[in-house]
């Protein structure tokens, strides 16, 4: 096994030592800081409303069973089985589809560039929370029009119509004309926001130093930011259990609608929340599973991450529901007209929820500050894959004296100035093209299949059972041998053929569709990562020295005879 190295210390030939988690906590907590995320407050709660309430969990725990877990631990325990990053790990263990590290690294660029503007729209949130009224809660801003109107001046028994023409509330205005500052097409992107550019340089500033001191900096924010929106989240669910409504939202949430399974939707549905929430395919778990020490127990591990993260999402379901039944009461409207998903959940339906809460500035803070540790932990991990993977490929390069932290340095600005049309009045629309196209649906289906047919066929499902045996002690189940060689691919291919047989043009709201030209954008960004695939099988096969036979044998590890690829150190 190997030995725990430290982290201040320099191998024999100069370079830095790797480095390993300090702890068992160490893991657990990044990974959790990863995998649990916005994903959990805001979609799992639309999400379970919107396909049937408490029906939802048969598709979801189905795709948590046959795909969640099973590539979970692939993952996890690929990177602790080889103390590499996921482009070496994949090029170690299988030579031939060592273009899924690849594919993961561009994906995992793609969301640092888009995911951390979520981040900077709530700082300036909660840069706002602290004033005497909240802004969002009156028409009295310079932003304001004359549409404008208060929930807390209505009569709730007055009718509808009396309600001004073209009415909107000032939490929409606020969001889309102060925050935004959203243009009403996508042709022009407009000036830069420059409130927004601060936040999102400060942001990323923060993120820089999570990560400038590899897993030595990382271990240890992490004790923050991975506990600290559990705290915020019990908060709120308390607060929103005691509030008038409560009760109707909770039940709104759950109440079962079983001819919802009848749906196709509501399955493909259930399988991209497992993918997006779970963080497969991105490279991030094979990173932090390789800072373990060998012996470590990643089979345990994974079925207890799995389990915290999905108890988190269904327990983020009744503070979200709670606070909307609330709404519902307060405004006298429907339940199904304040539920949002996405940004109008979190910057939308919360904050008006809050405005009508007594000491509202104390909840805006409050769920401001989840909502940024949640994203923070989630950015800088990614981030730490990224540059683990990059650091494994050029040890000799990357791995003396300040090297890195100037390459991270150089990610992060880059990242940063990429970014930055994000906050342009045309930016929403460029970052829901980013979300829907750079990494998830399409792309992680994918990677997923390719991923199981690596393991299961050509590595050889047994095999690797027998790698995780030498580090546990004890064999996985023989249902996960199933999961990698068969329901794993048939269960992700079915997803990925239905989703394109039901595709359509990418809704960006405001009655704004795609256009061509944006959906082209949307799958380059998509074959940016997927295309790598088959380049690198193509180079592999091309660039390998030998015999038909001995080039089959070598990127077909299973085929021949060969020793495994990686010896454990």
């Amino acid at each position: 096994t190997r030995s725990r190295v430290s982290y201040c210390c320099s191998t024999k030939d100069g370079l830095q030592a790797r480095g390993q988690w300090a702890s068992k906590a160490e893991f657990l907590l990044a990974v959790a800081g990863q995998i649990i995320g916005l994903g959990n407050v805001w979609r799992f709660p639309y999400l379970c409303y919107k396909n049937g309430g408490g029906v939802f969990f048969v598709p979801y725990l189905l795709f948590l069973v046959l795909c969640g877990i099973p590539l979970f631990l692939l993952e996890t325990s690929l990177g602790q089985y080889t103390s590499l990053g996921g482009v070496s790990a994949w090029r170690n263990m299988c030579p031939l589809f060592g273009g899924l590290g690849y594919a993961s690294q561009v994906m995992i660029l793609h969301g640092c560039v888009y995911y951390i503007v979520i981040l900077a729209w709530a700082l300036l949130y909660l840069s706002y929370s602290f004033q005497a009224e909240l802004p969002w809660s009156h028409c009295n801003n310079t932003w304001n029009t004359k549409a404008c109107f208060s929930y807390h001046s209505y009569n709730q028994t007055a009718n509808a119509s009396s309600l001004p023409e073209n009415a909107t509330s000032p939490v929409m205005e606020f969001w889309e004309r102060e925050v935004l500052r959203l243009s009403s097409t996508l042709d022009g992107l407009g000036p830069i926001s420059w409130k927004l550019a601060l936040c999102l340089a400060t942001v990323w500033l923060i993120c820089y130093f999570c990560v400038w001191k590899g897993v030595k900096s990382t271990g240890k924010v992490v004790y923050l930011t991975a506990t600290f929106p559990y705290v915020m989240l019990f908060v709120l669910l308390v607060r929103g259990a005691t509030l008038p409504g409560a009760t109707q939202g909770i039940i709104y949430y759950l109440k079962p609608n079983v001819t919802r399974l009848a749906d196709p939707q509501v399955w493909m549905d259930a399988g991209t929340q497992i993918f997006f929430s779970y963080g497969i395919c991105l490279g991030s778990l094979t990173a932090l599973g390789s800072y373990n020490k060998y012996n470590n127990d990643c089979y345990k591990d994974s079925f207890m991450l799995c389990l915290l993260n999905s108890a988190t999402s269904f327990l983020a379901g009744f503070a979200i529901f709670s606070v909307l039944g609330f709404m519902a009461e307060e405004q006298g409207v429907d339940i199904g007209t304040v539920a949002q998903s996405g940004p109008g959940l979190a910057f939308i339906a919360y904050p008006r929820a809050v405005a009508m809460m007594p000491v509202p500035q104390l909840w805006a803070v409050c769920f401001f500050l989840m909502i940024i540790m949640l994203g923070l932990d989630t950015q800088f991990v990614s981030l730490e894959a990224l540059m683990t993977s990059v650091t494994d490929l050029y040890p000799h390069l990357i791995r003396r004296g300040h090297r890195r932290e100037l390459l991270l340095l150089f990610v992060c600005i880059v990242c940063f100035l990429v970014g930055l049309v994000m906050v342009t009045p045309g930016g929403l629309y460029v970052f829901q093209i980013y979300d829907h196209f750079s990494c998830s649906g399409a792309s992680l289906l994918l990677l997923s299949i390719f991923q199981s047919l690596a393991i299961g066929w050509v590595y050889g499902a047994e095999r690797f059972s027998a790698n995780i045996r030498d580090m546990t002690g004890y064999s996985p189940l023989p249902f996960f041998n199933l999961c990698w060689k068969y329901l794993t691919p048939i269960v992700c291919t079915a997803t990925f053929i239905f989703s394109l047989v039901r595709w359509s043009p990418l809704s960006l709201g405001k009655g704004l569709v795609a256009p061509v030209w944006a959906t082209t954008l949307g799958w380059i960004l998509t074959l940016s990562s997927v295309s790598l695939l088959p380049i690198w099988a193509i180079y592999a096969l091309v660039t390998t020295p030998g015999t038909l036979t001995q080039v089959i044998q070598c990127v077909f590890p299973a085929v021949g005879s060969l020793p495994n690829p990686v010896q454990p150190r």
